[in-house]
């Protein structure tokens, strides 16, 4: 969701919206959608190589421990008996569990192997409306399932210029690829949590299979 130009709009961004970001770790990602969106218009119209691209919303799920991301380390701080700190709670993103659009993905390849040049485009994988919360409300949220999470809101947000609403359109994929979310805001935070609870709960080497059930 990040390669779109943010324009801070209610509206689902779709895959032909421009690219863009005002921040270097969007900009990024729209580079990569262009240079995608080059390759394939200007070496594979005329062969039989087929080339896709996939935006995904926030993805969230176990066995995430990247730094500085939010579902992460307010897990990390539950972990450590702390309190996790909320740096930006209005900030609204569309939340989806990582197997979510990793099925998109593997679908989005299915065509691409079987030689379905329609799909050889941009697509988006994420997840319903109303998925789509702020990141209070996601804290919240996964408080409730684990009462060992705790966390604060900074008292002095950060300068550093970031969006305040993403939102992707999935229709594209819907339709073309008959691809749609199967889980809702409740169960992408329950099984979320319940992976990290048990990792810090339960010894236990089938994490994953155990937070699915």
């Amino acid at each position: 969701d990040k390669a779109y130009e943010n324009k801070e709009w209610i509206f689902g961004y779709r895959e032909n919206d421009p690219m863009g970001g005002y921040d270097p770790y969007s900009a990024s990602k729209g580079c990569a959608e262009l240079v995608t969106s080059c390759y394939r218009n200007s070496y594979f119209q005329h062969t039989d190589k087929l080339l896709a691209s996939a935006r995904a919303g926030n993805v969230i799920g176990g066995g995430d421990w990247a730094a500085d991301r939010l579902v992460p380390d307010i897990f990390r701080a539950a972990g450590s008996g702390k309190n996790a700190i909320i740096r930006n709670p209005d900030a609204t993103r569309p939340w989806q569990h990582v197997l979510e659009p990793l099925s998109g993905y593997l679908l989005l390849g299915q065509h691409l192997l079987q030689g379905n040049a329609s799909v050889a485009d941009a697509w988006n994988f994420g997840p319903n409306t109303e998925a789509t919360k702020t990141v209070l409300t996601l804290s919240e949220s996964i408080s409730k399932s684990w009462e060992k999470v705790k966390f604060d809101v900074a008292e002095n947000q950060s300068s550093l210029h970031e969006a305040n609403l993403l939102k992707l359109d999935c229709s594209k994929a819907e339709h073309f690829l008959k691809w749609k979310p199967v889980w809702n805001f409740e169960q992408t935070i329950l099984h979320t949590t319940n992976w990290y609870k048990d990792y810090y709960e339960i010894n236990s080497n089938n994490l994953t299979n155990r937070s699915l059930s």
